[in-house]
């Protein structure tokens, strides 16, 4: 396990890509809090492209795009991509969504939540496009790890795709993840065909894994650690401090790694 604060200059000054998870890897306790917030403002205006990657729904990233410094937001795992354009933003959608999926969705809901009546469906289901997200650690009761990873095999029973965030168990028909998007937003958005070792990617439970294994400049906040031994595919670098604080002190390491401003 390596430190972040021991990234390479050299590495530091070729990034242009800052790629997160939200939940847990910005936000503390569920909310977004001022240190996170102005890192992402300060990477902004030092010119860094900002890409949050997330699991959360469509409503949230209409707001993400609209409102935080960002260039563009994946959202729902790789469903869909929300970018900035000149006229407010556009929409890049996955060819591999399926349109009815809250219809087939159903019968994995009822499943779980027959299985475990103390689980519930995500306040944020509402606002949700493609896929189903079952809460086992944003509101109470606290359900653990092993009833997420259960929930994750009852949805895999019905061939769909699921996959273990700090706060929900995601699931969704349809061969996709984090990463596929990610790499068809730099081929068809970006138009950037070299864009590995220019990427930095943070994020903090086993839905980023995909993100971890594919990008060598990978970083997670201190709060994967409980996961550890459950990834297959581990980050390339750990913050000292948890959620949104250990990414707002990475930040900042990875700003005083570079040339002034201007120069």
């Amino acid at each position: 396990m390596t430190n972040f604060n021991t990234f390479p200059t050299a590495a530091a000054r070729k990034i242009k890509y800052v790629l997160f998870d939200i939940d847990d890897t910005i936000t503390t306790g569920g909310r977004l809090a001022c240190d996170a917030y102005r890192a992402l403002w300060r990477l902004h205006e030092r010119g860094f492209t900002l890409i949050p990657v997330t699991g959360r729904p469509a409503g949230w990233c209409d707001m993400i795009i609209r409102q935080w410094p960002v260039d563009a937001v994946i959202g729902e795992n790789g469903a869909f991509c929300y970018y900035r354009t000149e006229n407010g933003y556009a929409e890049l959608t996955h060819p591999r969504v399926y349109e009815n999926a809250q219809e087939r969705l159903k019968e994995i809901r009822d499943a779980v939540l027959d299985k475990f009546p103390e689980s519930r469906v995500a306040k944020d289901q509402f606002a949700r496009r493609y896929d189903l997200a079952i809460d086992f650690c944003e509101d109470e009761p606290r359900l653990g790890l092993d009833t997420a990873y259960t929930i994750r095999d009852i949805c895999e029973g019905f061939g769909a795709q699921a996959k273990v965030s700090s706060i929900h168990v995601n699931t969704w028909f349809g061969e996709y993840d984090k990463l596929g998007m990610t790499e068809m937003v730099f081929s068809l958005i970006f138009r950037e065909p070299y864009f590995l070792e220019k990427s930095l990617f943070f994020g903090d439970s086993p839905n980023d894994e995909p993100m971890f294994g594919f990008f060598p400049n990978s970083c997670a906040v201190a709060n994967i650690l409980p996961f550890w031994d459950k990834l297959y595919k581990k980050p390339a670098y750990v913050c000292d401090g948890k959620s949104g604080s250990g990414f707002a002190e990475s930040i900042t390491f990875l700003l005083g790694l570079l040339p002034p401003k201007g120069l």
